[in-house]
């Protein structure tokens, strides 16, 4: 998948007919993936490219950086996500003040026709973009006939009772609740990083533990999850604890450890990827660490019948 950048980079000479999906694409949950499915299917029919364009900063970082919210992905988990829904490029605008300030007009004309010379455009039904978010599905659609691109959208996906989006996904993660915020994703909430050594704890109790160093923004709260680490593509089922381990009480400082099931190689210094399946139970101090042991091990047993049940 090739990623190019506004407005450092110039129009490539392979971009041929590009059907865009434009919006933030954080999470890139299932409302995202039908406007992707409908661009891959434009793209097909006008033998041209499938593309997504999203924008970096996160404009509320820029607009309202004491309200943005903490973001579903880092920048390198959202492109890889977009390079599995089937985009063959992504472009990324750089978001700042100034452009803020343009009227839709300008973003239009300028990005969307002069620099990518797009021959479709699909969003969701309740994207917003130029000054002050003055332009809506219908202002595209009207500067599309001036143009000469389609201008579409996608009405909001449901998942059982809910509208999917970003905003709601949050909210579950932050509350724990990542089984469902899993199921309007389309896949499970995770985290990237750097497993590095810890303080050696688990392994002195019989339960040795991958300490993450993740860039993400958004951590689960803390509790004790059933995880699957991925470790150079393979998929470990774990057992992972987020929180400052009040048994020992000696840190404040938020952790996140997975004791990963049957699996004896040491993952120091390597980069893995955490998907949270489901809470088990709250973090919680024990008397001592005999009981913090035979705690584990009942986390361990739930969690090994919770992935036979799902085939994990």
């Amino acid at each position: 998948m090739e990623v190019i950048h506004f407005p450092r980079d110039p129009r490539p000479s392979w971009l041929l007919h590009p059907v865009l999906g434009l919006g933030n694409f954080d999470g890139v949950h299932r409302g995202h993936l039908k406007i992707l499915e409908r661009v891959r299917r434009g793209a097909a029919e006008r033998g041209g490219v499938p593309m997504a364009m999203t924008f970096d900063p996160h404009p509320p970082r820029v607009l309202r950086p004491d309200k943005a919210p903490p973001l579903l992905m880092t920048t390198a988990q959202r492109l890889d996500a977009l390079r599995q829904a089937g985009m063959q490029a992504v472009a990324v605008v750089e978001f700042t003040r100034e452009l803020s300030q343009w009227e839709p007009e300008m973003f239009v004309r300028t990005v969307l026709v002069d620099w990518l010379r797009v021959s479709e455009v699909w969003v969701g039904a309740n994207f917003l973009f130029g000054r002050n978010r003055g332009g809506n599905f219908s202002v595209l659609r009207s500067m599309g006939q001036r143009h000469n691109f389609r201008a579409d959208k996608i009405d909001p996906v449901r998942y059982k009772e809910f509208i999917v989006s970003s905003t709601r996904i949050r909210r579950l993660v932050s509350e724990g609740r990542v089984d469902e915020a899993g199921a309007l994703l389309g896949h499970p909430y995770c985290l990237d990083g750097l497993v590095v050594e810890g303080k050696g704890r688990g392994r002195a109790i019989g339960f040795p533990t991958a300490n993450l160093q993740t860039d993400n923004e958004l951590i689960p709260p803390h509790g004790v999850y059933a995880t699957v680490l991925a470790v150079d593509g393979v998929e470990h089922p774990a057992v992972t604890n987020v929180g400052v381990r009040p048994t020992f009480g000696d840190s404040t400082e938020i952790t996140v450890e997975s004791h990963v099931l049957n699996f004896q190689e040491s993952l120091y210094g390597r980069r893995v990827r955490l998907a949270f399946v489901q809470r088990l139970r709250d973090e919680r101090q024990f008397a001592d660490v005999d009981a913090l042991r035979e705690q584990i091990e009942a986390d361990r047993r739930r969690a090994e019948r919770l992935f036979n049940r799902l085939s994990i």
